[in-house]
């Protein structure tokens, strides 16, 4: 639990007032009925109030002054250290018990008197941030009239009751388990790796500042993102100071020099474990632990602090309160030797609760070794269309970024799926005749078959040979507004309803011929996921389109997003276009001979004077798209995942 600005503006100091004015009104009353509780000025009150005010707003000299400590220099230090000891937003005083409403008012009687000696009520209220309950609790003191004046009685226990000499206050925050992120089948996604807690033992810090500091720095030097050093130091300074605080998980042998530089600084403590914080599969979309920085600390919000160990991408940032809960934070009374601590208010904590992903452990290492040849970035998803579960997500040199999911890509031929889709639901069949012209010109516009001239044949056939100059002349059989129709009755575009980030596509309405002819062969400023395609394809196989869905427990939302039955007499002429292309088309690499029949379409796409190369298709129940950024046989690929054997180490051509 940090303390010091969590998200907690300053109170206004005016919010106090009304309690001692209720104390002050109290007081008129009973003198007023001739009570012995309260008294006309010159009274105890004013000095009460003064030494409140001072302690208040900070002055812990003026507050000492208004004290019987012989020593004030010491009173004024213990003062000034309750703020530090809690990490306070803000401290507020008040004379008298709050009172509630309803109340009897004379609970708000703030002093007592006898002769020369009096007895004090004053509330206390403690901000310790991250917008949680305020800390309050009743004080008391003791006043005592010399030489005609009155005097705030010096003791540890004005700062609290139950703190005596010698003690300190301190918060204790008590960090559970992190819980895992898991598979379909609930076995834990991550492992077990070599990792250091950096720490400190906040009493034995010489210069507790400079040690802050020095870790921020030499952290921002190595990650990029610099730890908030104030908020650190505020948590350093309120810890119990015998007791090794954590501040940093370093995992080895990645961090290893930066473990060395902080050994050489000195004031830092070391504590080797083994730790579950490294992904086994997926670890793009498992995402990462890291340092409390301040950029993550405003992602995942309270009750985190600097000194955590946080989700830093992936589900381990997406689900942070989920999977590390939240702290059990005390307040204690302690000793200077640490022993003997007593509990003066607690905050109960959550315990953590895993995540149980949708990812099935066969398939994923299976797809994540199909790319594991490639010399370039690529990725693949595998889901399971009957259901709309996401089984694998597989990124390969993608520096972190699960674009299997998240990636923006032309998607070339294979958005003839949508193309051929749309045709056969506006009238046309599976044997239509249609021609295949090397090139062709609609809107003015010159659209290039990227094979070789096949004239006349039917739609299956030159649909099977990816033939871009069909699909581009059959434009003219469609409108606008029915192209764009079928892409969103295939998902495109549309809000999945994901817990995770996802891109479902971007189809633009055509403004003229030439555009809707480009769209029709994958251009015209269309942009996929991996995983959008994935769906399309797994609609066509199972007639239905269905939303993705990656979380079991707990379920991805899909609010408002429900399953979109296909016509079926022109979906099973889809399903014959997508086999044609394997069995004999373009696609024929990906025929694999044993087990279900494997349907899909294979495409080299432009992105931006790039190649983008595609395979995406079905076998059985499952649907897979792989993108690739650059020029690779594909469908070879899709043999690789299919038959569970590696693919042979691949560059690409530009």
């Amino acid at each position: 639990m940090s303390n010091r600005a969590r998200g907690r503006a300053p109170r206004d100091p005016a919010r106090s007032t009304p309690r001692r004015v209720i104390a002050v009104t109290a007081c008129a009353v009973f003198v007023a009925g001739g009570s012995a509780g309260c008294f006309a000025e010159p009274s105890a009150l004013p000095a009460m109030r003064d030494f409140l005010i001072a302690w208040q707003v900070g002055n812990y000299k003026a507050a000492a002054r208004k004290t019987t400590g012989t020593d004030q220099s010491a009173v004024a230090a213990a003062l000034g250290q309750v703020r530090g000891q809690l990490d306070a937003a803000s401290l507020k005083m008040a004379l008298g018990v709050p009172v509630q409403p309803g109340t009897d008012r004379s609970h708000a009687q703030a002093i007592t008197k006898t002769g020369d000696a009096a007895d004090a009520k004053f509330s206390v209220k403690v901000d310790l941030g991250e917008n949680g309950q305020p800390w309050t609790y009743t004080g008391s003191m003791k006043l005592k009239r010399i030489d005609g004046k009155w005097k705030v009685q010096w003791d540890p226990s004005i700062i609290h009751p139950s703190l005596k000499p010698g003690q300190r206050l301190a918060v204790v925050t008590e960090v559970p388990a992190r819980a895992p992120i898991q598979d379909s089948a609930a076995r834990p996604l991550l492992r077990k790796v070599n990792a250091a807690i950096v720490g400190v033992y906040p009493g034995q810090l010489r210069d507790p500042k400079k040690t802050v500091e020095q870790l921020a720095n030499v952290t921002k030097t190595a990650g990029g993102q610099k730890l908030d050093s104030e908020r650190l130091l505020g948590r350093v300074r309120s810890a119990p100071p015998h007791a090794f605080l954590p501040l940093l998980t370093l995992q080895r042998p990645a961090n290893n020099t930066l473990i060395l530089r902080l050994q050489q600084m000195g004031g830092f403590h070391f504590q080797n474990v083994q730790a579950p914080i490294a992904a086994q599969l997926a670890p793009e979309l498992v995402g990462t632990l890291g340092p409390a920085t301040a950029d993550r600390l405003q992602q995942v919000g309270a009750p985190y602090q600097p000194g955590d160990t946080i989700g830093a991408s992936g589900l381990q940032l997406l689900q942070q309160r989920r999977l590390a809960g939240i702290p059990t934070v005390r307040v204690v009374a302690q000793d200077r030797d640490g022993k003997v601590r007593q509990e003066l208010r607690s905050w109960p904590g959550l315990e953590p609760q895993p995540v149980r992903t949708t990812i099935d452990r066969r398939l994923q290492p299976l797809a994540q070794q199909a790319l594991s040849g490639l010399k370039v970035p690529a990725s693949m998803v595998v889901v399971r269309p009957s259901t709309g579960e996401v089984m694998a997500v597989a990124n390969h040199l993608t520096q972190g970024r699960n674009l299997a999911m998240e990636g923006r890509y032309s998607p070339g031929y294979t958005f003839g799926i949508v193309s051929a889709q749309a045709l056969l639901n506006g009238g046309m069949s599976q044997n239509t005749p249609t021609e295949c012209p090397a090139s062709t010109s609609v809107g003015g516009q010159t659209f290039t078959n990227p094979g070789k001239a096949r004239g006349k044949s039917t739609l299956q056939m030159n649909f099977a040979y990816s033939c871009a100059t069909t699909l581009a002349n059959l434009s003219s059989r469609l409108d606008a507004g029915a192209l764009v129709a079928e892409a969103d009755r295939l998902g495109l575009g549309k809000n999945w309803g994901l817990s995770v980030p996802a891109f479902s596509g971007f189809v633009p309405r055509p403004a003229n011929d030439a555009q809707k002819a480009a769209i029709m062969i994958g251009q015209g400023g269309i942009q996929v996921s991996p995983l959008a395609m994935a769906m399309v394809a797994g609609a066509v196989e199972t007639g239905t389109w269905r939303p993705p869905y990656l979380l079991n427990d707990p379920r991805d939302p899909q609010q408002g997003v429900t399953a979109q039955p296909l016509n079926p007499v022109p979906t099973s002429d889809m399903k014959k276009l997508m086999r044609r292309s394997v069995f004999q088309g373009t696609a024929r690499e990906a025929n694999v001979r044993t087990g279900a029949n494997v349907s899909g379409v294979m495409a080299v796409a432009d992105q931006g004077g790039k190649p983008v190369s595609w395979f995406v298709g079905t076998r059985g129940d499952l649907a897979f798209a792989i993108a690739v950024e650059g020029k690779v046989n594909t469908a070879r690929l899709a043999v690789a995942f299919m038959t569970g054997s590696p693919a042979a180490p691949t560059g690409a051509s530009g």
